[in-house]
């Protein structure tokens, strides 16, 4: 991941808010505060790594409305919630949806950056394993639509010769499809191959794809 990692802090108490972010840049981080949700939501990036601490009753709105908006654009930034006034119903919503945690203030230090590692490290995880998943459906995107239905039924267990029957073209055929996808896969293995296609079709069967 190329770009240094930033801790968004979205809090309306100005006092809080300071003190939060010398606290952190003292700690080495990198830090980006706002006084409100609807601010950090105008100045969002989905690519900006890091992770965001998070008030939960300020004017317009809320912790756990900014939280629902950054997820229904797609965001996977973790969350911490650090809040003055934490209920059981609110704490189980935010941790429902997905908060690395609900904070009550004041927190001590320690706490606070051990929580901040945590989900730093969460973030550095899910945005590997979304290049991942990238570079695999890219390699899959490469493949012809012959190439593609002679994967899908190798990796449902069909033999070759079965494929054949099935597509209709001689076995001799579907080797050299498979060949040719296995190379363009970088797979070695059948085993592989379903990894290949488990990951990189893991938003739905690719015989529904474009």
């Amino acid at each position: 991941m190329s770009e240094e990692p930033t801790i968004f802090i979205v809090d309306d108490d100005g006092a809080v808010r300071e003190s939060l972010a010398l606290t952190l840049k003292l700690a080495g981080y990198r830090v980006r505060p706002f006084p409100s949700a609807l601010d950090m939501l105008a100045a969002y990036r989905p690519d900006q790594a890091g992770c965001l601490l998070l008030d939960q009753r300020m004017p317009g709105m809320s912790g756990l409305e900014l939280q629902k908006a950054l997820a229904e654009r797609g965001s996977t930034l973790p969350v911490i919630f650090l809040s003055a006034y934490g209920d059981v119903p609110t704490t189980v919503l935010a941790v429902k949806r997905g908060a690395v945690d609900f904070l009550e203030k004041p927190v001590t230090k320690e706490r606070l950056l051990g929580r901040i590692e945590e989900a730093l490290a969460q973030d550095r995880r899910q945005r590997e394993e979304a290049a991942v998943r990238s570079d695999l459906r890219g390699r899959l995107g490469r493949l012809s639509a012959r190439e593609r239905e002679v994967m899908l039924l190798a990796t449902k267990g069909l033999a070759n010769k079965e494929i054949a029957r099935h597509l209709g073209i001689s076995p001799r055929t579907v080797e050299n499809h498979r060949a040719r996808l296995m190379r363009k896969l970088h797979a070695e293995s059948i085993a592989e191959l379903c990894q290949i296609a488990a990951a990189g079709w893991s938003n739905g069967d690719p015989s529904t794809d474009p």
